[in-house]
């Protein structure tokens, strides 16, 4: 259970994203205007909180277990090449059939294609490279990280050779937005995540015994290849859900999870993952307020994000560094 001097922390993390969800809702209708506008901002808002909630939800629980899987705080899922695989995916469709047929293209089909290939992408990855139960998951990271480059290359290459107006396209695409996310997908990505969950979450105590280390979790009974292989194809679909919602994050994960471990002491996972979870939500409800009520839009919320974390993970590189 949480500790008594826990409790106020949750309380106060719980008060902070209620006030950041009204704030988010309510900020900045006119005063004057009449029923039909308010109903109108209200629902738009209403879909963009949804949006956010749902990954705050992947992002914010698959950062803290990917790096419960790895032992090493300072990995993040983006490790493994999802992001770069999705840049590849939408760089390959339109230049294959053009920007305006990818336009046309089902807003439904293309978020299905790509949670479909991200997700197969690392079943292959994880299950051909790990089926050596003497393999090291680093040994699977590694692959990862050069598949990483490999799309990167693949897809700069295509993209220098694509149509000048198709690669203006892309970009937009491509370029992580919490203001034009896709509201049709919402529901679809909805019950993809709850029936993930559900699955999953009976499984998630059993991630305690992962902090002690390969060896001790498999002596104290964990079947640790079957576990490690569920976790991280579920990682894996939660982190193509966001990616294909809002476009590639880097660092928001990292800096979620750091900011969990820092405030609230304990290794149970029953704890921890529901709280990275409000802290992302939090983060991104907030910074989408502050962005368009006060920034006026001038900056997007990803390059502010991927800023700050960016800058908290060099910190956190140079700070270990000096503790050696």
């Amino acid at each position: 259970m949480i500790k008594d001097l826990e409790i106020p922390k949750l309380l106060i993390l719980l008060i902070l994203l209620i006030t950041a969800i009204i704030l988010f809702l309510i900020y900045g209708i006119p005063t004057d205007a009449n029923e039909f506008l308010i109903i109108y901002i209200l629902k738009t808002r209403y879909q963009k909180l949804i949006a956010l909630i749902l990954v705050g939800i992947c992002i914010g629980s698959s950062s803290l277990i990917f790096q419960t899987l790895t032992n090493n705080r300072l990995l993040t899922p983006s490790i493994i090449g999802l992001d770069s695989l999705y840049v590849l995916i939408q760089t390959g469709l339109m230049y294959l059939i053009g920007a305006q047929r990818v336009i046309k293209f089902s807003s439904f089909s293309s978020f299905l294609l790509s949670l479909l290939l991200m997700v197969g992408f690392a079943y292959l990855l994880f299950t051909i490279l790990f089926r050596n139960k003497k393999q090291s998951l680093y040994f699977v990271l590694l692959a990862g990280l050069i598949f990483n480059t490999l799309f990167s290359s693949i897809s700069s290459f295509i993209q220098a050779i694509m149509d000048p107006n198709d690669f203006m396209i892309l970009q937009n695409q491509l370029f992580a937005s919490f203001n034009a996310i896709n509201t049709k997908i919402l529901w679809i990505s909805f019950i993809i995540i709850v029936v993930s969950f559900a699955i999953n979450w009976p499984f998630i105590k059993e991630l305690d015994v992962l902090l002690l280390g390969k060896e001790n979790a498999i002596s104290l009974g964990i079947p640790y290849q079957k576990l490690t292989t569920r976790i991280f194809l579920w990682l894996a679909l939660m982190v193509a859900i966001a990616t294909a919602l809002v476009g590639p994050i880097t660092f928001l994960g990292l800096l979620v999870a750091h900011i969990t471990y820092h405030s609230f002491h304990t290794f149970r996972h029953q704890i921890l993952v529901p709280i990275a979870i409000v802290i992302c939500i939090f983060t991104l409800v907030l910074g989408q307020h502050l962005v368009q009520n006060l920034l006026h839009l001038t900056v997007q919320l990803s390059v502010l994000l991927n800023l700050i974390g960016g800058s908290y993970f060099i910190f956190t590189l140079i700070k270990g560094r000096k503790n050696l």
